[in-house]
């Protein structure tokens, strides 16, 4: 069933006063606020709903920010992404996440929920931000500075508004607005919210061991790269942390002495430039040795049979057939706990039960104890080789009986089904334990080394099993993002 979309937009009028001719006037500083809010249902169920909600800043810019509403059906909000939420009753109070509570003029963000319902789902009919009543138009003024008053038959010379462009959905946004949201996010080269304007990773320097962290350019944006440029200048630099955009900390840290603990070493923080969007970035360039890891079973990151997804950005050129290349949902014991215990996409061009056609890089599925090309150990005719320079690669698994495996090019087209079907036999229900790896498999690397190398751009953890319309529009993001 389609639900409506509410659009509040009642305009407000503004009343200009004119002053006595030549007088100096002082008014009282108060802001311009103003509002608009755009709330969706993006999916409906018997008894539950996902819903996104937009908020569209037209006043000053917000620095902290509380949006509350009444519901008029007794509908309850079961989880919510992108802020953290109060629910007395109908009455909702949504505050912002440590990441996107600044909102410039003429700027916007977005939160998603999951709710349930009984009976009816009618939409809000009114929000408020801060306190203000959203209505589509603006109230008060900014404060001038003292002038001289014009004439009263003196009409001000017309000047245009300024204009910003909004930045478009990212794939967290996106996962989102599905109703699977993002639980882990990490890139070192862009945002993966519109709205997130935090750090993306640190760098660590040899000449003194100094640390500093390379954020965005922009809310929504590329990452700093003249930052790292500049701080790394005349020495060399390693990248020790790859930082969550999710708000659940999830950050992933090299697994050696200083870092996650263990054996392996941080990467090379300049091994490899590429742009996006338009600008410079690195990547994450791992090489055998190099490897990161975060327990985040306590932290969102899906354990047992829960249902997951997730996507990595990763480059065809830089592979190998060491064990193993992966990002995903990994032991937390950082050992091989047993079938189901991993549930990671693998790229590379390891044909682990052997009968594989080509050579690869594949993407597979590590799902511990081998690396699955569909839904057993038996080459899966489907397969193909992603040999571009970049690749998106996808994985989802609904934790009981099915999972499926995407491969695309980062540049261009759409994503291809690798498999889509059952899992294999031992894997059902699935055992995940929710650490986080990056770059190397499972059982590694607290006494041993990662045997694997590859490329790593950005990749997000999503709670959830996400739709085929989700996952084509995160690779229609990543195909506008610019990866050359």
């Amino acid at each position: 069933m389609k639900v409506p979309r509410l659009r509040p937009w009642l305009a407000i009028g503004l009343v200009a006063v004119a002053g006595a001719v030549g007088a100096l006037t002082s008014p009282a500083a108060h802001a311009a606020t103003g509002c608009r809010v755009d709330y969706s249902v993006t999916n409906q169920w018997p008894g539950g709903f996902g819903a996104n909600v937009s908020i569209d800043n037209l006043g000053d810019p917000v620095d902290g920010w509380k949006l509350t509403w009444s519901f008029s059906a007794g509908q309850t909000i079961t989880q919510l992404w992108n802020g953290t939420y109060t629910q007395s009753g109908s009455q909702v109070t949504v505050t912002n996440a440590s990441y996107n509570g600044a909102i410039p003029s003429g700027g916007s963000t977005s939160f998603g929920f999951n709710g349930a319902f009984n009976g009816s789902n009618p939409a809000p009919s009114s929000f408020a931000l801060n306190g203000v009543t959203c209505t589509g138009g603006v109230t008060g003024s900014p404060s001038p500075s003292p002038s001289a008053s014009p004439s009263a038959n003196a009409s001000p010379s017309p000047s245009a508004s300024p204009s910003t462009t909004p930045v478009a959905s990212r794939p967290c946004d996106i996962y989102a607005s599905g109703g699977t949201p993002c639980v882990a996010a990490h890139s070192t080269t862009r945002a993966l919210f519109r709205s997130y304007s935090g750090n993306l990773y640190q760098v660590r320097r040899s000449s003194d061991n100094a640390t500093r962290n390379i954020g965005v350019l922009t809310a929504g944006g590329i990452a700093n790269a003249a930052a790292q440029d500049s701080f790394c200048a005349g020495t060399t630099c390693v990248i020790t942390v790859v930082y969550d955009q999710s708000g659940h900390g999830n950050d992933v840290a090299y697994q050696g002495p200083g870092g996650a603990g263990g054996r392996d070493t941080p990467a090379t923080a300049t091994s490899e430039s590429l742009t996006v969007g338009g600008g410079k970035a690195y990547s994450l360039y791992i090489k055998p040795g190099n490897s990161y890891w975060r327990d985040g079973h306590l932290t969102g990151v899906p354990t047992g049979s829960a249902p997951e997804g997730m996507y990595m950005i990763t480059s065809g050129t830089h592979v190998n057939s060491g064990c193993c290349f992966d990002y995903g949902n990994s032991e937390t014991t950082r050992k091989a706990d047993g079938a189901g215990a991993m549930d990671a996409i693998y790229f590379g061009t390891s044909c682990w039960f052997g009968g594989c056609s080509g050579s690869g890089p594949w993407v597979q599925a590590d799902l511990e104890y081998g690396l699955y090309p569909g839904g057993s150990q038996s080459w899966n005719p489907n397969q193909r080789a992603f040999t571009s320079k970049f690749v998106t690669a996808m994985l989802k698994n609904n934790g009981t009986s099915r999972f499926a495996i995407k491969g695309g090019n980062a540049q261009s087209g759409a994503m291809t089904t690798l498999w889509d079907g059952a899992l294999p036999r031992g894997y059902s229900p699935m055992r995940k334990q929710g650490a986080i790896i990056l770059g190397s498999g499972g059982d590694c690397c607290a006494t041993n080394t990662n045997l694997s190398q590859g490329t790593f751009y950005e990749g997000a953890i999503v709670s959830g099993y996400p739709s085929d319309a989700t996952e084509n529009a995160v690779q229609a993001d990543v195909t506008s993002a610019g990866y050359r």
